[in-house]
């Protein structure tokens, strides 16, 4: 039998200060705070994934337009001036070239010379025709002459090649512009998701608006359950990706978004929250994350926007504030509304133990009682059968049981 009573041996926990003991709760509350949770994608759309150890670079070269798309606005429009800066420096060597070996630069001051082009005394001048000649500015000052032959192939090479890089580049930064990335800024999804019943069913809501009086065409939303699994045969897959029925079979996972909209998830036996109930909710480590997906009504280029919830963000008991009012002759939405919850009642339970609930609930009385007398009546039939061999005192028993059954259906009768 153990006993309450301190050994001689141990040693005691020094005692803090009161102070401390006050304030050592707060601390750890903090910590718990502090600590991040890992998403898988981040509220704003950004996934929380980076690519390391990348040894076949060269297939980013291999796409390179997609490549310079994809970079920062810093590095694009440094490689966009860099590139005009280099290709008008090479061309402009090219002419001082031509211009040093024909001897230009030796006659400037003989008015019977005929150079390559009049006017260029030097590289800075070279360099400013390569200017001109690219961008067909032409101010008139210097110009090619009819007597060098390799200047006008030389002219005809620049304008080819300045006419890619100008396609190339403007074709890139006109891309760049127009990505409709920041249309996705307006397409907002709630803070929370919630959990409560709905038509006698337990769904999973979560809420999506658009902010623009311009609609996003053909819209259409998605749900995916990121949580990491292992299975019957021992293996491991980290945020193993679950689809979440959002409508797909019904069609409502396609929206008119005109007005905010609140998504339902019904919990049935498809749904991987078929067995989570509200206390196993708090324990489990996984994510949703939803896509919502459409063509930008100004540009017709396809959107995309992404946010997740995490268990916390996952609110057992809630349902959405209203939004939407009539008014005089339009509908108004209060976005000071849009991530309100309220609480309602609703079952702790997970959506398999309430259908079981359900189930039992229907099932009546007298068919239960009628059921275990037909198994009782088949059960003795057989043993009548054996007992018709046995001899007439047997038979006699199986007379006092068949009263006992038809007591017992009187009864249930009355």
């Amino acid at each position: 039998m153990e006993q309450d009573v301190e050994s001689s041996a141990a040693v005691r926990k020094p005692k803090l200060p009161k102070q401390a003991r006050e304030d050592l709760p707060k601390q750890l509350a903090e910590i718990d705070r502090a600590k991040k949770i890992q998403r898988y994608v981040q509220k704003d759309g950004k996934c929380n994934v980076h690519h390391g150890n990348v040894r076949e670079t060269y297939r980013y070269l291999t796409d390179i337009f997609t490549t310079l798309v994809d970079l920062k606005w810093r590095f694009n429009l440094f490689i966009f001036v860099l590139v005009y800066t280099v290709t008008w420096l090479f061309f402009g060597l090219m002419w001082w070239l031509i211009a040093y070996l024909r001897g230009d630069l030796d006659h400037l001051a003989d008015g019977q010379w005929t150079p390559c082009v009049n006017n260029l005394n030097g590289f800075v001048s070279a360099f400013l025709f390569s200017i001109e000649t690219e961008t067909t500015i032409g101010y008139g000052y210097r110009v090619i002459t009819d007597k060098c032959p390799e200047g006008i192939v030389l002219l005809l090479v620049q304008s080819v090649l300045g006419s890619i890089v100008n396609a190339f580049m403007v074709g890139c930064m006109f891309v760049k512009i127009s990505q409709p990335k920041k249309r996705a800024e307006t397409l907002v999804f709630s803070t929370n998701a919630v959990i409560s019943m709905r038509d006698g069913r337990l769904c999973l809501m979560f809420r999506v608006g658009d902010l623009r009086n311009s609609h996003i065409v053909e819209a259409s939303i998605r749900a995916k359950l990121i949580k990491s699994k292992q299975t019957k045969e021992g293996e491991f897959i980290p945020l193993n990706q679950t689809d979440i029925n959002v409508g797909y079979n019904t069609g409502d996972d396609r929206l008119f978004l005109v007005s905010p909209l609140i998504i339902c998830h019904e919990i049935n036996q498809h749904s991987p929250f078929w067995e989570i109930s509200q206390a196993h909710l708090a324990k489990e480590e996984l994510e949703i994350v939803v896509i919502l997906e459409g063509m930008v009504e100004a540009t017709g280029m396809t959107c995309q926007a992404r946010s997740s919830y995490v268990g916390s963000e996952i609110k057992w008991g809630y349902r959405f504030m209203p939004v939407l009012t009539l008014e005089d002759g339009f509908y108004e939405v209060d976005y000071n509304s849009f991530h309100e919850i309220y609480e309602t009642n609703t079952p702790a339970c997970s959506a398999k133990e309430l259908a079981d609930m359900a189930a039992r609930a229907r099932l009546p009385l007298t068919w239960s009682l009628a059921s275990k007398l037909s198994q009782q009546g088949l059960a003795e039939s057989e043993q009548e059968g054996q007992d018709s061999k046995a001899g007439p005192e047997s038979q006699d028993k199986a007379a006092e049981r068949n009263g006992e059954i038809a007591n017992l259906e009187s009864e249930s009768k009355v």
